[in-house]
């Protein structure tokens, strides 16, 4: 019997999100795919994008 490929759960392609007119660039062609019950950790220093990613991801925020 064939495995099932699952789709993924989340895909986030080339997106790029900017503050205070493009002046601060949160994202910046930003990419990710995450298979379903695939565990991921975004880390990164403070001011990275990190919590701008999973506002995007949860539709919380619009990207440019």
């Amino acid at each position: 019997m064939s495995e099932r490929i699952a789709p993924p759960a989340i895909v986030v392609r080339d997106v790029e999100k900017a503050y205070e007119g493009g002046r601060i660039r949160a994202l910046n062609g930003m990419s990710m795919t995450v298979a379903e019950g695939e565990w991921v950790a975004i880390v990164g220093p403070s001011g990275c994008g990190k919590s701008t990613l999973l506002h995007l991801i949860a539709a919380l925020d619009h990207p440019d």
